[in-house]
């Protein structure tokens, strides 16, 4: 087995602004994220934060460099593997939970599962489960406009888990909460992602969260370094 899940090497990304001017976002950027660690990522806004959780996700391809998961080149993928490493080797938790309000809490934790294997009775079963876990199961009828804004972050991590990724990656999960209730739910977060064995990547403003994790990284004109 890989020692490291994800090795990053040497990628750039930049973007064509509207006046054909190009701005660099990420440059030569490299990072080694070992199994089992939980990283956080800080810097300003604007830095990249979001853009490097998008190209380690494979939402996005780096200009340049090479992102292994597993000791495999993600760039080499084809469209259904890449499709397959974001259902079920990725999970992802971004700052707004982006509930379907149609969809009951129950029915939202069980979407990604549903892509994966159209079984709905083990769909719900396995959703109802998840539920439990971040303390929830008793709002599975709800709909998300129901909820608190932890409990809709928590349902987001629910839905995150639901296909058991290997590696998660969070964009300020508790940047829309008060501080008690983005602690509150960082707390859970942590326990579900230890418990798991899992590996995250978190992108978080405040200091406070990032010092939780195993590793410290701060983005600055486009690269990392460790605090």
């Amino acid at each position: 087995m890989e020692k490291n899940i994800l090795d990053i090497a040497g990628i750039s990304k930049s973007f064509i602004l509207p006046d054909k001017n190009r701005l660099v976002i990420l440059q030569d950027l490299s990072l080694e994220v070992g199994r089992g660690s939980i990283v956080s990522i800080t810097g300003a806004s604007g830095s990249g934060k979001s853009t490097f959780l998008h190209l380690a996700g494979a939402l996005d391809r780096p200009d340049s460099g090479r992102i292994l998961f597993n000791g495999e080149e993600i760039g080499k993928f084809g469209e259904k593997r890449l499709s397959l490493y974001r259902n079920r080797m990725v999970g992802f938790v971004f700052q707004f939970h982006y509930l379907m309000p149609e969809l009951t809490v129950l029915e939202n934790v069980a979407s990604p599962y549903l892509v994966r294997k159209f079984d709905r009775a083990e769909a719900s079963e396995m959703s109802s489960r998840m539920l439990a876990e971040v303390g929830l199961k008793e709002k599975q009828d709800c709909l998300p406009h129901q909820l608190s804004g932890g409990e809709k972050q928590r349902v987001a991590i629910a839905r995150s888990l639901i296909n058991s990724p290997e590696l998660l990656l969070a964009d300020e999960p508790t940047g829309s909460l008060d501080w008690k209730t983005g602690e509150m739910v960082y707390d859970l977060f942590k326990q579900l992602i230890r418990g798991r064995g899992l590996t995250a990547i978190i992108v978080t403003h405040n200091p406070q969260i990032a010092r939780l994790a195993d590793f410290t990284y701060l983005l600055r004109n486009g690269s990392l370094e460790l605090q």
